[in-house]
């Protein structure tokens, strides 16, 4: 099942020609909505891959994470781009902006319904009139397998990774506990960690956007990995 059941850092659409690929067809899904759109946010921006390329489309580009450790390599990647450090479920940088992405799958780190709505709430809210907002989901219930083994390796002259994983199920959400080996000439290290996202249904996705006020929704099926979009625009009055 390749990175379908590995977490949204295994996606390889955050590498290379395939960013420039992802970004492309984003930009493409964008415009056709807002075909003037020039402000952009990405919630969940991580290291700033995304935002590296797609402001080449979008002038005013900005991005927003969680994560403090992951801000720092963005913002010395990007130091003229605006990085704010703040939770998807409840930001308002006091601005709007063109069109809102929320990539990587990283909605499903959302823990409920509840909170599900209010990120797609705080992300809407953040548009301008006739903005856009792209949400790569994490699977839907039916595509997890519990017990599905998974194993990513890789074999280059200096260095051998391996990243194995059980996948595993707790109600709606989704557990992997992977397991990392590095292999280097200084020596060998293992570590772990663990992801749990929501496998939200379509019917979720849809009642999450709509209650934010979008209008247009739909699904984009194939999306930029396989796993879809989903898309819907702010009224413009």
């Amino acid at each position: 099942m390749g990175c379908s059941t590995a977490p949204p850092a295994c996606t390889t659409s955050s590498t290379g020609s395939r960013t420039t690929r992802a970004t492309a067809r984003l930009t493409e899904l964008i415009r056709e909505r807002n075909p003037d759109a020039r402000s952009l946010l990405d919630v969940a921006c991580g290291t700033g891959k995304h935002l590296a390329e797609l402001r080449r489309s979008f002038p005013d580009v900005a991005g927003l994470d969680l994560d403090e450790e992951l801000l720092a390599v963005a913002r010395e990647r990007l130091p003229e781009v605006d990085f704010h450090l703040a939770p998807m479920t409840s930001f308002d940088l006091g601005r709007r902006f063109d069109a809102v992405t929320c990539l990587f799958s990283s909605i499903g780190y959302v823990s409920s319904e509840e909170t599900l709505g209010a990120a797609v709430a705080a992300m809407a809210h953040g548009l301008a009139p006739g903005g856009v907002l792209v949400v790569e989901p994490w699977l839907e219930p039916s595509a997890w397998k519990p017990g599905h083994l998974h194993l990513l390796t890789v074999d280059e002259p200096d260095v051998k990774l391996s990243r194995a994983t059980v996948a595993a199920l707790d109600e709606a959400r989704s557990i992997m506990d992977l397991h990392y080996l590095v292999v280097t000439r200084e020596g060998v290290e293992h570590f772990t960690e663990r992801h749990e996202l929501m496998l939200f249904r379509r019917e979720q996705y849809f009642g999450a956007f709509r209650a934010a006020g979008l209008v247009d929704v739909e699904r984009d099926e194939e999306g930029l990995i396989g796993r879809g979009l989903y898309l819907g625009t702010k009224p413009a009055s």
